[in-house]
């Protein structure tokens, strides 16, 4: 598998990889916002209840005395997988698999290469049998080829919801405006992971809720939803697939069919043949 990774951009996509791509491209974005502190960037952080592995891995920033959040922040968060058949990509039919000795895991072929060995092989034993040396020049038609599979990949609908939270009307308009600018006048663009690529749809609305003009203890603080639809793809099962992610075969160049012989009554194939023993000659 180690030497096949670096050869095939195509290893199995899970909803781990999707989810690595969004974050991948939301931090990508460098947002920028003012604060007493200067012009800092916004960090952007998975929303999880895995809340001690969250704390151990990057938690977000908090003031040591009251222990609260500071802001801005973003947070991501995953709401739905939808399979849908109507979304299809571009292995849209859908195809059996395959019942061999491979389990039947792998359905497209991603790539192809020749056996360099076996073909020389093949090479070597025509040569000797026909001009009595092996590596004489000649052209071989017995090309061994290897094909590489991978499973058939399932396209899913993926919809997130990114919150821009700050304490601020300036810092929301500081981070909020990059997004609506990055993608140009359309709101598709591509999400990238690990040689995986998906295609991203930011949703029109830009949905906001503030608590500054409302009276209370509560801290103010300015919100902006944004809904994210991914359409991406899977392929495998993770780490519960029983068969393999990537398939090796081979080709078929030489068909041999054993024939069975028997002592007595058999024919000769060869008449000049004198010590065969049939039923037309016998050895004396």
């Amino acid at each position: 598998m180690s030497i096949l990774k670096e050869e095939i951009p195509f290893q199995p996509s899970t909803l781990e990889t999707v989810d690595y791509a969004v974050y991948n491209w939301i931090t990508g974005l460098n947002i920028h916002a003012s604060t007493n502190k200067g012009f800092k960037p916004v960090p952007a952080h998975w929303f999880t209840n895995e809340r001690s592995q969250e704390t151990k891995a990057h938690d977000a920033p908090r003031e040591k005395k009251t222990g609260t959040i500071i802001f801005p922040i973003i947070v991501v968060e995953r709401t739905s997988v939808v399979k849908d058949p109507a979304h299809k990509g571009t292995a849209y039919g859908n195809m059996h698999q395959v019942e061999d000795a491979k389990r039947g895991s792998a359905q497209i072929v991603v790539a192809r290469r020749i056996n360099q060995d076996k073909t020389s092989n093949f090479a070597n034993a025509d040569a000797k049998r026909k001009k009595g040396q092996i590596n004489f020049p000649r052209r071989n038609k017995k090309v061994v080829y290897e094909t590489i599979s991978i499973p058939m990949p399932v396209y899913i609908d993926v919809t997130y919801e990114i919150r821009f939270r700050s304490q601020y009307q300036q810092q929301m308009n500081e981070i909020i405006q990059p997004l609506i600018t990055n993608t140009g006048g359309i709101n598709y663009f591509i999400l990238t992971h690990e040689g995986h690529r998906f295609e991203g749809f930011l949703q029109p609305d830009f949905t906001q809720n503030h608590s500054a003009g409302e009276p209370g203890e509560d801290e103010q603080m300015y919100e902006t939803v944004l809904t994210l639809k991914v359409l991406a793809y899977l392929i495998g099962g993770g780490k519960n697939q029983q068969s393999p992610k990537v398939v090796v075969r081979e080709s078929a160049v030489d068909i041999k069919m054993p024939r069975e012989r028997i002592i007595t009554g058999d024919h000769p194939e060869h008449p000049t043949n004198q010590g065969y023993v049939g039923s037309e000659k016998l050895i004396k």
